[in-house]
């Protein structure tokens, strides 16, 4: 099983730069919920806390695409570390304004400053997966799908790390580690300039309007915004249930055991790739996920809504790399970052939504409330998805389908099947030469 995943990584920097993705992406499961738990404790406000956490969000989904672009035309190190340093400051900022209780203006422009320069590590260390293998399908696939189950570790790793240090040590430390990740693993990251993707040739054309103009990124992206309502709902609601049941503590292990559900079917799937069509593969994914967070308004302890957490997160991966597989049938091959940067900040707003929505929800009527909001968003998620199909089937233009094709062994579970998908539709790397070791 694991033999994929050993040939991929022993490729020349491949696992120097895999490995300090991930230390550069662990804020991206440690700022939210450490933001939560931070002004929640020093305020007293679920509402307020999830506000700030909205706004970070918000920031970063606005200004990330941006920053691909920008990646694109000068390369990964020229626009992203100034935007490292940057959201280092804004971060910094947070936990003075947090300590100092200002007020609540303060806390808003450090989560914007924050959210503006973080950007989107796990994006980039894909772009070099890229370059490493050229075309090779069935080894992208396997690239790909090792990612999304490195993307679903920092998703356990990282809620249990903040909610332990915001709980167990000072409120604001839960976002002290995130920020030494952020500077530690992005400039480590960044240093490794030989399997760096080379930037757009001077002089060559920019490319013009938005990729949400192509026929149907505007439903996956309404798509998407729904489906981060449930993830950002269900952040907030996690730790409001687990504070009513007298262990404020027990949310962050709560949060890692929904992913842990994602990372097996993850690793389990990238071994495979899958006959029925990626559309319909999205829509059983988002059916299956929304039918397994509509228990999480059932649930009376925190045993229970552990085990249907777990159960439920088994579809996570494969919605969300499914839908980031249909990508690649919406925009044109030389624009894919693009879109799938986009397809980001749909999730991101999506977060913000739910998580401040559900905040006050429960601040008014308990964390049972939050849930609600989870089922209201997972329903408005399936309803898009089912009436949207046809458009999510992608109009074929100038894209690449379909190639790599093998026995599936059942229509649910895992996460990479779109890796494969969205492999064959990235244009063939410049030859790598020498990289890093």
């Amino acid at each position: 099983m694991l033999q994929p995943y050993r040939d991929v990584l022993t490729r020349p920097g491949a696992l120097a730069f895999s490995g300090s993705g991930v230390l550069a992406r662990l804020p991206m499961s440690m700022v939210g919920i450490g933001i939560v738990l931070m002004v929640s404790s020093l305020y007293g406000s679920y509402g307020l806390a999830g506000r700030v956490s909205a706004v970070y969000v918000i920031a970063q989904a606005l200004c990330s695409p941006q920053l691909a672009r920008l990646v694109d035309r000068h390369g990964q190190g020229r626009v992203m570390r100034p935007a490292v340093a940057i959201a280092a400051v804004g971060l910094v900022g947070l936990v003075v304004a947090a300590t100092l209780e200002t007020h609540e203006a303060w806390l808003y422009v450090a989560a914007v400053v924050t959210g503006a320069g973080i950007g989107s590590f796990g994006s980039l260390v894909r772009a070099r997966w890229a370059r490493v293998l050229g075309a090779d399908p069935h080894r992208m696939h396997t690239a790909y799908s090792l990612e999304s189950a490195l993307d679903e570790l920092v998703f356990i790793v990282g809620p249990v790390l903040a909610t332990l240090l915001a709980t167990g040590v000072a409120p604001t430390a839960g976002l002290v580690v995130p920020l030494v990740a952020m500077l530690v693993g992005g400039y480590w990251f960044l240093s490794l300039r030989r399997t760096e993707p080379p930037p757009a040739p001077v002089g060559s054309p920019r490319p013009k309007g938005s990729v949400l103009r192509r026929p149907g990124m505007v439903v996956l992206a309404i798509v998407f915004v729904a489906m981060g309502s449930i993830f950002g709902a269900t952040d907030v609601a996690t730790v409001a249930f687990a504070e009513e049941s007298g262990s404020k503590g027990a949310a962050g292990i709560i949060l890692a055991i929904f992913a842990l559900g994602s990372l097996i079917s993850g690793l389990l799937y990238g071994t495979r790739t899958w006959k029925r069509p990626l559309y319909l593969r999205f829509a059983t994914g988002m059916v299956a996920l929304a039918v397994g967070v509509c228990f999480f308004f059932l649930v009376e302890s925190l045993v229970a809504l552990a085990a249907v957490m777990f159960v439920a997160g088994f579809a996570i991966a494969p919605t969300l790399i499914n839908g980031n597989g249909l990508v690649q049938d919406l925009v044109p091959r030389e624009r894919l970052t693009e879109g799938l940067t986009w397809v980001g900040t749909s999730l991101g707003v999506g977060v913000s939504v739910g998580s401040s929505v559900a905040g006050a929800q429960i601040d008014l009527h308990g964390s049972h409330a939050g849930f609600l909001v989870v089922v209201i968003a997972a329903g408005a998620a399936v309803v898009a998805t089912l009436a949207a199909l046809r458009t999510l089937r992608g109009d074929g233009g100038d894209h690449v389908h379909d190639s790599v094709e093998a026995e599936s062994p059942s229509a649910t579970g895992g996460a990479a099947v779109a890796a494969c998908e969205i492999a064959e539709s990235v244009e063939p790397a410049r030859s790598v030469g020498s990289l890093d070791a």
